[in-house]
């Protein structure tokens, strides 16, 4: 499918393997850098998932793409749920769980290694799937989000925050800022020319919206619900298993 087609950097090996590359790349400045180019909304943005997550009162969380580890330290503060993080790139992993030991919270958080396509769990073990900026990184979109229902219980909900479009007269203005400037900071920072070119080319092709919503369905989720952040830049669904 077309939302799969786009990768970090155009060679032979899987997308997989590409990101898990480009992540590692740039591991130690990607706090700063998501930052910088949000300018800080994308911690509000996490804000409002956990506010939506701790209504379920979860106990077991698995954050899945995890990254350095914000979204998993912000759930396991808002809700005092155990919290398993798990990451393709070891190199961010390792910013994460030194952050996690500073804030003395590795006995509730864990870190993990994993594929999200091929978890490590078993069915219907976790009372809550989050995701922040992950889903559009799967290599098989439906496979990873299939993967997500299964470990998740029943009538339990996995909350995914993604990038999407900015509709409206905004948009244009937004898509330059997304595809000039923002590539071209991120360049400076990270010194990974292509990790930040393919961020708005991921978003471009990446499913939003209704789509994502139909996508969710099919997978066989039985209710999806989805809430636009800060004019569409971001989205957050929820699917109930």
């Amino acid at each position: 499918m077309e939302h799969n087609n786009v990768t970090p950097y155009n060679t032979e090996y899987s997308k997989k393997s590409q990101v898990e590359d480009m992540f590692d790349n740039i591991a130690p400045k990607y706090d700063l850098l998501n930052h910088v180019l949000s300018m800080k909304i994308d911690v509000l943005w996490r804000n409002k998932l956990v506010n939506m997550l701790k209504q379920d009162q979860p106990k077991l969380v698995l954050d899945v793409a995890t990254g350095t580890g914000d979204l998993a330290i912000n759930v396991q503060k808002g809700t005092n749920a155990d919290v398993v993080g798990l990451d393709l790139s070891q190199q961010m992993l390792n910013v994460g769980i030194e952050k996690i030991r500073k804030q003395n919270l590795d006995g509730k958080i864990s870190m993990q290694k994993g594929d999200a396509e091929q978890l490590p769990f078993e069915d219907n073990k976790f009372d809550g799937v989050t995701v922040a900026f992950g889903v559009r990184n799967f290599e098989n979109l439906e496979k990873g989000l299939s993967e997500l229902r299964r470990v998740v219980k029943e009538n339990k909900s996995i909350y995914i925050l993604e990038f999407s479009k900015v509709e409206g007269f905004l948009g244009p203005l937004y898509m330059f800022y997304f595809k000039n400037i923002l590539p071209a900071i991120g360049r400076l920072v990270s010194k990974d020319n292509r990790a930040y070119t393919y961020l708005p080319d991921s978003v471009n092709a990446f499913p939003f919206g209704e789509k994502m919503k139909t996508i969710l369905l099919n997978t066989g989720f039985k209710k999806v619900e989805y809430k636009k952040l800060s004019l569409g830049i971001a989205t957050i669904y929820k699917a109930t298993k």
